[in-house]
């Protein structure tokens, strides 16, 4: 049984002409990747490895999720192909991942991550809002084989905030 965590990035800033990839998080994006993070704390899930996209927003919102969960550092991997926004190189990460890791936390973007939660999910999602989180669940035991699984719970920031 796989399980798969896909968060997006926190709310980040158009205002510093940077690149893409330096954008930064605004303060909406630092409190909500703090909140969804003692969310999934609350949840008591095992977490086996944990991979970022290399951009800044990704990044971060990822090391705050990380603090929130007292999950080790080293046991976080950077990986360029996280900065997809189509969906397959995120895809191809996901189908070759080590068969010995259960429960894989993604930190990566949109639209990759509403397009991969819809069709690797049972649920239909208009749209993984910024620091908004999937969680799939497949009954296969590869992560080479996984087709369709079940959409297990969705945490959202606007569902933490009421």
């Amino acid at each position: 049984m796989k399980n798969l965590f896909l968060m997006r990035h926190g709310k980040s800033s158009w205002e510093l002409n940077v690149s893409d990839q330096d954008r930064a998080l605004l303060q909406r994006g630092i409190i909500d990747a703090q909140l969804v993070g003692n969310e999934l704390k609350s949840k008591n899930l095992k977490i086996d490895c944990v991979f970022t996209s290399p951009a800044n927003r990704a990044f971060h919102t990822c090391m705050i999720c990380l603090r929130a969960l007292n999950y080790p550092l080293e046991n976080c991997s950077i990986v360029e192909d996280l900065y997809d926004f189509s969906g397959e190189k995120v895809l191809e990460l996901i189908q070759g991942l080590d068969n010995k890791l259960e429960n894989v936390l993604l930190f990566g973007h949109n639209h990759t991550f509403t397009y991969l939660a819809n069709s690797l999910g049972d649920k239909h999602i208009d749209n993984v809002p910024t620091s908004g989180l999937v969680h799939i669940k497949f009954n296969e035991d590869s992560w080479a084989s996984i087709s369709k699984g079940s959409t297990i719970q969705t945490i959202f920031p606007k569902q933490l905030k009421a």
